[in-house]
């Protein structure tokens, strides 16, 4: 990492199928250094005769523990900080969950050594990057888009009035509602979910208002008020939905009581130059121009963003990248162990996400394959196209790149570059940088052609089709066969 040195050192072995196998070994000081800390951290809680607590030295602490012990200890800890820098000093682009295996534990003075076995991303070979031709379609914006956005202006805009009459679907409900466990045979208490007739969790609320068929509540609560008039209680027996997130709740059957406040109905503002004015604009015209810029704009960025992947990938068609099963389905589950950590972020476990998915992991895993196979081979060519173009970007071109998330968090995008450096990210920094700058250069070079062109020159019959050519086949050289070319059957 960029301005934090490497601790280890190591020996690399090319393994058949994409896998390494790296030799490393842990230095005596750095290994002793690691010993001394542990011993005192553990110092920190150990009670000796003549030493105030956390005084106690470091050389005491291993003499008193025994060093076996503390370099245990240590080493557990530090070795995945060690496997680090062992792959960083490799240059290697790990794939999948390394095999690690230990030597015995050293005597003073002698290096720690162990072993990494594990996948990496193969090495591509590129065919022709630039001058691709590349479907790029026009930016268009149809009237019912805009329509729609008009709508929705009208619909932000709109006004909730009271009605005396019975509530209807598409009528919003001010309640007040109470929610106990029922006992009906819906659903089995447990040691987490409470018996019938306590409170449901989170079942209570005053004042809420409801839009009646929305299908923003649980299966039937809409429904059942629809027909109240305000003033009115309603006794509504429900049961939550058996793949309901919480588990506590999920199947089981509920009372809810709830008093109907008010109906009202949404009544949308007419479609005229006043519904301009409230949305800050002259005109209606004015402001469906304005929607159809801002539609053409996101439109603009959308094309570009399909422009650079259609290039990419064209770049990925002429190359060639040998993949095993093995390395595919190890950045399979790589995508699937990511899925897992954003999940539990948002609060959602891995149980409740299979059960709202109705799959389980071996069917996630095996859909997660293609798009894991696609990513490796892209993966592969831009790190090949870095390699060949020298592709190094430097502090200013960071600096730049780090401008928006600078502004963002309120510093400078000096300050952030030095914040990287610090944590040993900067490197990491750096390389998505310059993957995103090979991506550029493929797509700055490439030759945009419509889509009916791509798709014509999809359907034409070519020498490598017809013996059976795979991804890419017929495009030589980036280019379209025809048997016009130089050096075709006549």
């Amino acid at each position: 990492m960029a301005g934090v040195p490497v601790a280890v050192k190591t020996t690399l072995t090319e393994l058949e199928g994409s896998r390494v196998r790296l030799r490393v070994e842990v230095p005596p000081d750095e290994l002793e250094g690691r010993v001394e800390r542990k011993a005192h951290e553990l110092g920190r809680d150990l009670r000796l005769p003549g030493f105030r607590r956390g005084k106690v030295p470091p050389g005491l602490v291993i003499q008193r523990i025994g060093r076996d012990a503390v370099l245990e200890q240590a080493v557990r800890e530090t070795l995945p900080h060690w496997y680090s820098d062992a792959i960083e000093a490799s240059g290697i682009v790990p794939v999948g969950d390394p095999q690690v295996q230990l030597d015995e534990m050293p005597p003073l003075g002698e290096p720690l050594a162990f072993s990494i076995e594990v996948g990496v991303l193969p090495r591509a070979q590129l065919g022709e990057y630039r001058g691709l031709e590349v479907p790029r379609r026009e930016p268009a914006v149809p009237l019912e888009r805009v329509d729609a956005e008009v709508e929705a202006v009208r619909d932000r805009l709109a006004r909730l009035e009271s009605v005396d009459r019975a509530a209807e679907t598409g009528d919003f409900a001010i309640v007040d509602y109470e929610g106990t466990f029922a006992d009906d045979g819906a659903g089995q208490a447990t040691e987490d979910a409470p018996d019938s007739g306590e409170p449901v969790p989170g079942g209570e609320g005053r004042d809420q208002l409801i839009e009646l068929g929305a299908d923003r509540l649980i299966p039937g609560f809409e429904e059942g008020l629809v027909g109240a008039i305000a003033g009115e209680t309603r006794e509504l027996e429900l049961s939550f939905p058996a793949d309901y997130p919480a588990e506590q709740l999920a199947g089981r059957a509920v009372r809810f009581q709830v008093r109907v406040k008010d109906v009202k109905r949404k009544e949308l503002p007419p479609l005229d130059d006043d519904l301009a004015l409230d949305a800050g604009f002259d005109s209606l015209e004015e402001l469906r121009e304005d929607i159809g810029r801002a539609l053409t704009q996101a439109d603009e960025r959308a094309i570009e963003a399909e422009f650079r992947e259609a290039a990419l990938d064209a770049a990925v068609a002429v190359a060639r990248v040998d993949l095993t099963d093995e390395l595919i389905r190890a950045r399979a589950r790589e995508m699937w162990e990511r899925t897992l950590h954003s999940l539990e972020h948002r609060g959602i476990s891995r149980e409740a996400y299979l059960k709202l998915s109705a799959r389980d992991e071996p069917q996630i895993l095996a859909e997660l394959e293609r798009d894991a196979e696609r990513a490796l081979r892209r993966e592969a060519v831009v790190s090949a196209i870095v390699a060949a173009e020298q592709i190094a970007p430097t502090d200013e071109e960071l600096l730049a790149a780090l401008a928006p998330a600078a502004e963002e968090e309120g510093v400078s995008a000096d300050d952030l570059l030095e914040r990287l450096r610090a944590r040993g990210r900067l490197d990491e920094v750096r390389e998505d940088l310059a993957a995103r700058q090979a991506v550029e250069l493929i797509a700055n070079e490439a030759k945009p052609i419509s889509p009916a062109q791509a798709h014509a020159r999809e359907q034409l019959w070519t020498p490598e089709r017809a013996e059976g050519g795979g991804v890419g086949a017929g495009v030589a050289g980036g280019r379209l066969w025809t048997p016009t070319d130089p050096g075709s059957a006549s």
